[in-house]
């Protein structure tokens, strides 16, 4: 793994492996808030290589590795900020940037600064913050300072995967032992300041190449009618709905979300120089 370095106490943790095929994108995956670089490199940044893809993973500041200065609040549009730093610095040859969960809107964001983008990809990512996903988003700091991310896993990891997946990984949940996080940990920092993202974007700008996948067992975030508005107003958009998926598609379905970000990044080798 190498580090970029931002400023004094500042950088990005990141592994970068440009395409071994001649003409193929590199996709550039943009994690959840509580993600990882371990998250795409367990199967389905190496599946992606081996089809001759290049695959570009980095952890936030805040998140492992990924050191930042005290008292800098690590909020979306510094995460974009840096984004775009890291794609600058590294120039992933034809870019696909992937993004789980808010990882998609960060995206988007990216796309809309002017990033270099081939495509864009957003697992679960297409929601309208309402009353119901306004007291998530407001509670996750509060589990978390009150008993880490173990409690918050505890609580809400089955209903976001979906039930197959809850059932195989029951024996590993429920264990106790819950600990308040640091007020200035960065996972608390991330949390604290996602309420400030933007969810209220342009879609019909985003005119590059997009595949939206969702997971239908998502029962906290998902609200399938504005997944349907906002993707109608997607002007070069395809579409996924898993029905035997939730929140967590690199971890639940591996395999699949592989062949399927295959399929487009070989639709996209085309598109536009």
């Amino acid at each position: 793994m190498n580090m970029l370095a931002l400023s004094e106490g500042n950088a990005l943790l990141f592994v970068h492996e440009p395409p071994s095929r001649p003409g193929a994108p590199t996709f550039v995956f943009v994690n959840a808030l509580t993600g990882s670089i371990d998250a795409w490199e367990a199967e389905v940044a190496p599946a992606l290589r081996a089809e001759g893809f290049g695959t570009l993973c980095y952890n936030f500041r805040g998140q492992e590795g990924s050191p930042f200065r005290p008292g800098t609040e690590l909020t979306p549009k510094l995460i974009v900020d840096d984004l775009l730093r890291l794609l600058g610095a590294e120039n992933p040859v034809r870019p696909i940037l992937v993004g789980l969960s808010i990882g998609g809107i960060f995206a988007a964001h990216a796309v809309l600064r002017g990033a270099p983008a081939r495509g864009l990809v957003m697992l679960n990512t297409l929601r309208e913050i309402g009353p119901r996903i306004a007291w998530v988003n407001d509670a996750m700091p509060v589990i978390v300072g009150a008993g880490g991310v173990n409690l918050f896993l505890d609580a809400l990891f089955p209903l976001l995967v979906n039930q197959d997946f809850a059932a195989a990984a029951r024996p590993n949940f429920l264990k106790g032992g819950y600990a308040p996080l640091d007020p200035e940990h960065g996972h608390m920092n991330l949390m604290r300041n996602a309420a400030d993202t933007d969810w209220d974007i342009a879609w019909e700008d985003l005119t590059l190449p997009a595949l939206v996948i969702t997971g239908h067992q998502d029962r906290v975030f998902l609200d399938p009618e504005v997944v349907d508005r906002l993707f109608a107003r997607l002007p070069d958009a395809r579409r996924e709905d898993w029905t035997d998926a939730g929140h967590l598609l690199p971890a639940e379905r591996p395999a699949r979300l592989a062949e399927s970000l295959a399929r487009f990044g070989r639709e996209t080798e085309g598109a536009r120089p």
